[in-house]
């Protein structure tokens, strides 16, 4: 505690009234004190009440003033006298004190006692003496006990001066004043464990000071109110939440409404309770709304497909459930161990995958599942599906269509399978069945079709001096292989027969033209001709 700075203003009534004021002492005047003090001396237990100055030059403050702390003793008792003020004509004397307070808080653990206070007392006189004041405190009238209104000061901030006045009537000749320190009146600061109220939870054990006037200071730990109560300040009471509201945490947090779609329908709620049909994920946080699945998935569609490869696309569905975490799985009835997706995991967030490893000419049903955070919780998501048929494995086309024997009549060919792409082959894409077809060069309205097993085949009955054309394609289980990319090649050979003995004129002419017939294969045109 440091008293700066002290001014006594005694003010008669009478001459308040015509606006007269006489100043009995003022201390920013002296040059020194030297007020009587005790303890004092080499005999005293306690440096007790120091005279010294106190400076402020920006503030223009250049006083003496007293000054004690003493923190580090125990039974503190500190008194410092004025000297003897007579009164003159003053019925009542106006005392004016400025001072400074250090806090308590400074001196955690190091302070034996500590005061934030002290006391200001008066004694009435008929005689000025040269002795010191009387020393029997039962005689002095307590005037009051001084605390720092504007603030106390510590090493964070700037000093604090406060400003306190007084008055006193007096009837004698003259009067000392006295300041007493007196630092923990009860018992020694010490640190005490507090104990939290009804309600609430500790964190860090409280501990708490007892300060000299009596407050409890807390440096460490404390209490929190438990989740489903909050704290009345004033009243030091953890109060229960009402109906409609909760409170998540432990702390100070008030109790906060109810989020949309969930309720609290009794006291002392922690989480809010989801209306049905509503549902809360164990990471949302339990201030935000209960939510719901989401819709379908929308406009599901088949971008590409082959004979092992389906690529399907959707839109999002048009009701999200009230979250933005919705995911999306792709669900095969019939898809072997084999079928892999891309994106490759169960949940993904494109609106697109690409299914691969099938096998052709297969039907799939696909099921497109939207999901959120709170699916599994309601036990069911919704789903859009699309059957979709893989096309047929394609071999290569047959070739080296070839002529083995040519009679008056008859033609005989040869040819070689279809390459099968071993990488890709299935017992279904294996050759069932060839098919060769012959028709006239002019006039393929009447062609005719021969189906065989075997890589050759022979037509018969065909007319002399006419032109020719074969064509011969590959039957798997799944279809006829063959594309618009792979046109028959046309052979055109002329032959001369006569009677019984054919003569073969090897005036082969390749000419390569262009036919469509159903699906393709290589074809052979050859002009048969009599002989001269």
């Amino acid at each position: 505690m440091q008293l700066c700075y002290i001014k006594y203003v005694p003010l008669d009534p009478e001459a308040r009234r015509w606006l007269v004021e006489l100043v009995l002492l003022d201390t920013t005047q002296d040059p020194t004190l030297d007020w009587t003090r005790y303890p004092y001396g080499p005999q005293a237990n306690t440096p007790g009440w120091v005279e010294e100055s106190f400076t402020n030059f920006e503030k223009g403050i250049n006083w003496r003033s007293y000054v004690v702390c003493d923190v580090a003793y125990n039974n503190v008792n500190n008194w410092l006298w004025t000297p003897f003020v007579e009164r003159g004509n003053a019925n009542r004397i106006y005392i004016e004190i400025k001072f400074t307070i250090r806090d308590c808080s400074l001196f955690p653990g190091n302070a034996l006692s500590c005061k934030e206070t002290f006391s200001l007392l008066y004694y009435e006189f008929d005689a000025a003496t040269r002795e010191p004041p009387p020393w029997e405190p039962e005689s002095y009238k307590l005037i009051g006990r001084i605390a720092a209104g504007e603030g106390r000061f510590n090493t964070n901030s700037e000093v604090i001066i406060n400003t306190e006045i007084k008055s006193i009537p007096v009837t004698k000749k003259g009067v000392y004043f006295a300041f007493r320190d007196q630092g923990r009146e009860v018992t020694f600061i010490e640190p005490a464990t507090g104990t939290c109220v009804e309600n609430a939870d500790k964190g860090d054990t409280p501990t708490y000071l007892c300060k000299g006037d009596g407050k409890w200071y807390l440096p460490t730990g404390g209490c929190k109110c438990k989740a489903g109560y909050e704290a009345d300040v004033e009243k030091q009471t953890c109060n229960v939440c009402l109906p409609g509201k909760y409170k998540h945490l432990v702390g100070d947090e008030h109790c906060q409404p109810c989020p949309d779609h969930s309720k609290a329908p009794d006291y002392g709620f922690s989480e809010c309770r989801c209306n049905t049909g509503y549902y809360r994920a164990s990471k949302d946080p339990k201030n935000m709304p209960c939510t719901q699945p989401p819709s379908a998935p929308q406009n599901l569609t088949v971008n590409f497909v082959d004979q092992s490869t389906v690529i399907l696309s959707w839109s999002p569905p048009s009701f999200q459930g009230g979250r933005a975490d919705t995911l999306y799985t792709v669900d095969c009835d019939s898809c072997g161990p084999g079928v892999s997706n891309i994106p490759n995991t169960d949940l993904f967030n494109d609106t697109k995958v690409t299914i691969t490893g099938l096998n052709p000419v297969t039907t799939y049903r696909f099921k497109v599942f939207a999901e959120n955070g709170i699916t599994e919780r309601a036990g069911e998501s919704e789903y859009v599906d699309i059957t979709v048929t893989t096309e047929a494995s394609v071999p290569s086309s047959v070739t080296n269509v070839r002529v083995t024997d040519i009679k008056s009549t008859e033609v005989s060919l040869a040819w070689d399978s279809p390459l099968i792409n071993e990488a890709t082959d299935t017992e279904s894409d294996m050759v069932e069945i060839y098919e060769a077809r012959c028709f006239a060069r002019h006039d393929d309205s009447n062609a005719t079709n021969t189906l065989t097993k075997e890589q050759q085949t022979t037509f018969t009955g065909l007319r002399q001096r006419t032109e020719y054309g074969f064509q011969v394609r590959a039957k798997t289980t799944h279809a006829y292989v063959g594309d618009d990319d792979n046109m028959q090649m046309r052979i055109i050979a002329v032959f001369s027969v006569g009677g019984v003995m054919i003569l073969v004129i090897i005036i082969v002419i390749f000419v390569i033209y262009f036919r469509r017939w159903r699906s393709q294969g290589w074809v052979a045109t050859l002009r048969l001709a009599e002989a001269d």
